[in-house]
C-alpha cells in the first residue's frame, strides 16, 4: 500500500513506511500478482481490558467532554453580561432558583430575586446576567431580577427611545418589589425623556412595573448639576435649601417642616434611592431644625471669639456674621478680610490676629504638655494628619506609639456597636469626637502603618476591614451607590 501521505521521494527511490507499506521487490516473491497500490488487510487479535481499564478509561474521556462543555459555556456566556435571559426553572434549594438557559444553567440567589416572588419548577424565569465567573465546577452564570440593570434593559425592550440611544438612562436605584427611583435625560431637545418613558396612559411604565411584581417607579430627569439632580432625586418632597460638602461627598437637604416624612419616606425609603441614584450620603433636616442649629452655632462661636480674643460681644458677633468659624480662621488669614469688616481698620485687625496667636500658641503649650504628662512619644507626630489635640485623645485611649495607631482598625478610631445582653450597645471610639470619616481613619492608620515600616508605601485608600467584592460592571454602568443617613 502506498500511503499519499508520504513524503515524495528522491528521483530512483521507491516510497517506503515501515508500519504501513511493504516494498515492491519485497512482496512479489510471495506475491506474484503484487502490484504498486495493493491493499492487504490482517486482522488483529482485540485488546484485553479489564473492567479498572474501561471504567478509568471512560472516566477520562467523560471528564474531557465536561471540561470542553464548561469551556463551551463560558466562551458563550462570558460576553452577555449585561443581557435579559429567559429559561425555565429547573431546581429550587432554599430560595435559590437553579435556572436552565437551554446551553447552560445559571443560579438567582434568594437576595437577588424579588422578595414574595416564588417560584416553581418549570415556572418561566427572566432574569439578568449580572456576572459571569470562572470556577473549578464550571462557569457560573449569576442571574438576577433585583438589579438595578434589570430595569434598566427592561425599559430599553418597552421604550424605542431608550433602546436606539435617544435616551440615556444614567442611573438606576432600587429597593426590590417596594420602590425605584431612575434618572433619565434625552440627547433629542425635543423629546421629553420621562414621557417616552411614561408612555401613552402610563402604557409603557405599566409594562415595566407588572414584570418587577408591582414596583413603584419614579422617573426622574437627570441633570448635570448636582444640586438639581439631588432636588429631583428627593420628589416628591419640595426642598427649599441644599448645601454640598464636595470633600466627604455629603449634602445637608433642608425642607419645609411639614415635608419632612415626605422627603424621608416609609423607614427611610425615599431619601435612601435618592442616595444610591446620586452617590452622595444625605442629611435631611425641617427649616425649624435648621434655624434651631444655626442660632445654636452662632452663640457658640461668638462665646468662643470672646474667650479666645478678649473681646466684646458685638465685636465677637461680627467675625461670626463674615463667615469666621474657629480661632485658626482669624489668625491666619489675610490681615486685609478682616480689615475690610465695617467697624475695623487695619490697626485693629492685627490686633485682633495677635491675640488669636497668642491663645493658639498657649493650646498648644497645653496640649503638648498633656500628652508629655500621658507618656506620647513625639514620633506620633510625624505621622500625618495627627494634630496635638488628636495625639492628647490617642494617649487618653492608651495609644501612645505609632505602632499602637498601626495595630488599630477604623472602628477603634471611630466607635462601633457591639451585642451586649441582648442589646444594641455603642462602643465608644477614640476619637469619636472628631467625627472623622471611615476614609479618613483608614488613611491615618495606613499613614502609622508606613511610617512603622510595616507596609513599603501607602496604597490608595480602601476599606480595611471589607471582604474583597468582584467588579461588577452592571452595577458601575448604572451608578449603584451607598446608602443615606438621615
Amino acid at each position: 500500500m502506498v500511503d499519499d501521505d508520504l513524503p515524495i521521494p528522491a528521483e530512483g527511490e521507491e516510497p517506503f513506511n515501515e508500519y504501513a507499506n511493504r516494498r515492491l521487490s519485497d512482496a512479489l516473491p510471495t506475491d506474484k500478482d503484487a502490484f504498486v497500490g495493493k491493499i492487504y488487510e490482517e486482522t488483529l487479535p482485540p485488546f484485553e481490558f479489564g473492567r479498572v481499564q474501561t471504567q478509568m478509561a471512560r472516566q477520562v474521556v467523560m471528564g474531557k467532554v465536561r471540561e470542553a462543555e464548561r469551556e463551551r459555556q463560558y466562551e458563550e456566556f462570558k460576553d452577555r453580561v449585561g443581557e435579559i435571559v429567559n429559561g425555565v426553572a429547573k431546581r429550587v434549594e432554599y430560595g435559590n432558583v437553579i435556572v436552565d438557559l437551554g446551553r447552560g444553567e445559571g443560579i438567582m440567589r434568594r437576595d437577588q430575586s424579588i422578595p414574595r416572588e416564588m417560584f416553581q419548577v418549570g415556572d418561566r424565569v427572566r432574569a439578568y446576567i449580572y456576572d459571569v465567573r470562572r470556577e473549578a465546577k464550571g462557569p457560573q452564570i449569576m442571574l438576577s431580577r433585583a438589579h438595578g440593570g434589570f430595569m434598566a434593559k427592561l425599559f430599553a425592550q418597552e421604550v424605542p427611545e431608550v433602546y436606539d440611544g435617544v435616551i440615556e438612562i444614567r442611573a438606576v436605584a432600587r429597593d426590590p418589589g417596594s420602590r425605584a427611583k431612575m434618572a433619565v435625560v434625552s440627547n433629542d431637545s425635543s423629546i421629553d425623556p420621562v414621557g417616552a418613558c411614561v408612555g401613552m396612559r402610563g402604557s409603557r411604565v405599566q409594562a415595566v412595573v407588572a414584570e418587577l411584581q408591582g414596583e413603584k417607579i419614579d422617573i426622574i430627569q437627570w441633570n448635570p448639576d448636582e444640586a438639581t439632580f439631588l432636588v429631583n432625586a428627593l420628589a416628591p418632597a419640595e426642598v427649599t435649601k441644599v448645601v454640598m460638602d464636595e470633600e466627604d461627598e455629603r449634602v445637608e437637604v433642608v425642607v419645609p417642616d411639614e415635608q419632612l416624612s415626605l422627603a424621608i419616606g416609609r423607614r427611610g425609603q425615599n431619601v435612601r434611592l435618592a442616595s444610591q441614584l446620586t452617590g452622595w450620603q444625605i442629611d435631611i433636616m425641617t427649616e425649624s431644625q435648621e434655624s434651631e442649629r444655626r442660632q445654636r452655632e452662632f452663640a457658640e462661636r461668638t462665646a468662643l471669639f470672646q474667650e479666645a480674643l478678649d473681646v466684646d460681644e458685638v465685636i465677637a458677633q461680627l467675625l461670626v456674621t463674615e463667615g469666621f468659624s474657629t480661632v485658626e480662621d482669624v489668625a491666619y488669614v489675610e490681615t486685609d478680610e478682616i480689615a475690610a469688616i465695617e467697624g475695623f481698620d487695619e490697626d485693629t485687625a492685627e490686633e485682633i490676629q495677635a491675640r488669636a496667636r497668642d491663645y493658639l500658641d498657649k493650646e498648644a503649650a497645653e496640649y503638648d504638655a498633656r500628652r508629655i504628662e500621658l507618656g506620647v512619644e513625639d514620633a506620633l507626630l510625624d505621622v500625618e494628619g495627627v494634630t496635638l489635640p488628636i495625639a492628647v485623645a490617642l494617649g487618653e485611649g492608651e495609644v501612645k506609639t505609632v505602632e499602637d495607631l498601626a495595630g488599630l482598625v477604623p472602628d477603634d478610631i471611630r466607635g462601633y456597636y457591639e451585642a451586649k445582653n441582648g442589646e444594641r450597645v455603642r462602643e465608644p471610639g477614640i476619637l469619636e469626637s472628631f467625627e472623622m470619616s471611615p476614609e479618613d481613619a483608614e488613611r491615618l492608620i495606613m499613614r502609622a502603618r508606613v511610617l512603622a515600616g510595616w507596609v513599603e508605601a501607602e496604597p490608595e485608600p480602601e476599606l480595611l476591614e471589607a471582604e474583597e467584592a468582584p467588579y461588577d460592571e452592571a452595577a458601575a454602568v448604572f451608578g449603584e451607590a451607598s446608602g443615606a443617613r438621615v
